[in-house]
C-alpha cells in the first residue's frame, strides 16, 4: 500500500510541474517544411478567421510582463526586438462568439495567438518585415508564414490557456548552432506557462478605452 501511495504522490507532483522544455535542443528544431503548424480539428470555418500583427506593447500586456511606462525607461531597448506576434482581430473575436451562439454551443470559442521568436533582428527583418502581411486568415498561416520561411528551421511550443491557444515558434537559420535569443524565448515560454486561463476572449477587444488585453475575471480564472 505504501509503495502505491508513493507512486500516486509522485505522479500527482509531476502533473503540476510546468513544462521543463524552456530551452530548445537541436532535436527540437525541424525544417519549416516539416514543423507542425496550426491545428483546427473539424471546424474548418475557423480557417477564415483572421489574426493581426500586434505591437510590442500589446504582446507584453498579453503575457502580463512589465511594460516600459516611465520616461526614465525611454532610452532602454524594447524587449523582444526579434519577436513577431499575431493576435485575433476584433472580427475574429466577434465571429467566434457568433459561431458559438449559432451552433448552440457546439462551435468553438477558442482563439489562437502566434508568437515567432527569431534568432536575430537581421533574420526577422530579412524574412518577415517586408513580406509578412499585417492581417492574415488563420487558414493561410501554415502555408504563407510557417512554410514560407524557407532556409529556416523551427522549434514549436503549444499551450492551451482557456479559450486561447498559444503557438510559440523559435526560428533560426538551417544548421545554426544554438539559439541566440534563448533568453527571450525562455521569458516568453515562462510567461505563457504562468498565465491564468482566459475565460472570455471578448475581453481582447481593442476598444478605445481598453487597449490592453485583460482577463475577463482574474479572481475566478483557473490555472491551466
Amino acid at each position: 500500500m505504501e509503495e502505491k501511495e508513493k507512486k500516486k504522490q509522485k505522479h500527482h507532483h509531476h502533473h503540476h510541474q510546468p513544462p521543463q522544455k524552456q530551452n530548445p535542443k537541436k532535436s527540437d528544431f525541424k525544417p519549416s517544411s516539416e514543423v507542425k503548424g496550426l491545428r483546427f480539428g473539424g471546424q474548418f470555418i475557423v480557417k477564415s478567421f483572421t489574426v493581426r500583427r500586434s505591437s510590442p506593447l500589446e504582446l507584453l500586456r498579453l503575457l502580463s510582463l512589465p511594460t516600459p511606462s516611465s520616461p526614465q525607461h525611454d532610452h532602454l531597448p524594447f524587449p523582444f526586438p526579434s519577436t513577431v506576434a499575431f493576435m485575433p482581430t476584433n472580427f475574429t473575436i466577434l465571429a467566434h462568439h457568433a459561431w458559438h451562439t449559432l451552433t448552440l454551443g457546439l462551435g468553438t470559442k477558442k482563439s489562437k495567438v502566434l508568437v515567432f521568436v527569431f534568432e536575430s533582428q537581421a533574420l526577422k527583418a530579412s524574412t518577415v518585415d517586408q513580406s509578412w502581411p499585417n492581417v492574415i486568415p488563420l487558414g493561410n498561416v501554415n502555408q504563407k508564414l510557417i512554410r514560407g520561411l524557407t532556409g529556416c528551421e523551427m522549434a514549436r511550443f503549444k499551450f492551451r490557456k482557456g479559450c486561447i491557444t498559444f503557438y510559440v515558434y523559435a526560428v533560426r537559420r538551417v544548421s545554426a548552432n544554438g539559439f541566440a535569443r534563448a533568453d527571450d524565448l525562455r521569458t516568453v515560454l515562462e510567461a505563457v506557462v504562468e498565465l491564468k486561463d482566459f475565460l472570455d476572449h471578448t475581453a481582447m477587444l481593442a476598444l478605445p478605452s481598453q487597449r490592453s488585453i485583460a482577463f475577463s475575471s482574474p479572481a475566478v480564472a483557473m490555472a491551466h
